[in-house]
């Protein structure tokens, strides 16, 4: 049996986004990496817009410049999607809460929960921290308290609440109709592989 030749594919190849932030997340412009490199401005601009092509010695030396492998520019972007409603359910610990996970289980850099929570519902009688660096609390709709140890804040549809996740707290839905909230913790404090 003979091999049969593979057929290329004809879908352009788009490095030129993943060039220029790779230029951004070095601090350089483009007339620095035009010197650093010996390039024409006009044609690392026309690069980074996915206009025209570098060749194989060109894009080494950018790569070179930029600290990045070739091989990144290739890989295929690490995207996870999580559809409304199929999150699993989690707890926290809240009363009257039905918590959802937004993100994946094993993204370890970030954890996004939606809370629906029951008038009355409450995080605890007790104040609690966690293992995150940073909690936000953005309140979709209703009303919620959130209560520390020296303070106590109240935030309406709309409002975001960003602290120190290691701070003692607790929170509460404030007013009679129940309250829809998304938490950010960063770093996750739960992910598991």
């Amino acid at each position: 049996m003979r091999a049969m030749p593979i057929e290329p594919s004809n879908r352009p190849v788009a490095i030129g986004s993943r060039l220029r932030a790779a230029r951004q997340a070095q601090q350089l412009t483009i007339d620095e990496v035009a010197r650093i490199t010996g390039l024409t401005k006009g044609f690392l601009s026309r690069v980074e817009r996915d206009i025209t092509s570098p060749s194989v010695a060109s894009l080494i030396t950018l790569c070179a410049v930029l600290s990045i492998s070739v091989g990144s520019l290739f890989e295929e972007a690490d995207v996870q999607l999580v559809r409304a409603g199929t999150g699993p359910r989690i707890n926290l610990g809240g009363i009257d809460s039905d918590e959802r996970l937004l993100t994946p289980r094993n993204e370890a850099r970030i954890q996004m929960i939606r809370s629906v929570v029951a008038p009355g519902g409450h995080g605890g009688d007790q104040l609690y921290s966690v293992n995150a660096d940073i909690e936000t609390v953005h309140v979709l709709d209703g009303s919620l308290t959130v209560r520390f140890s020296d303070a106590e804040w109240v935030l309406e549809a709309g409002d975001s609440l960003t602290f120190n996740g290691h701070e003692p707290h607790s929170w509460s839905v404030a007013g009679p109709e129940s309250a829809t909230l998304i938490w950010v913790l960063a770093p996750a404090p739960w992910a598991s592989a």
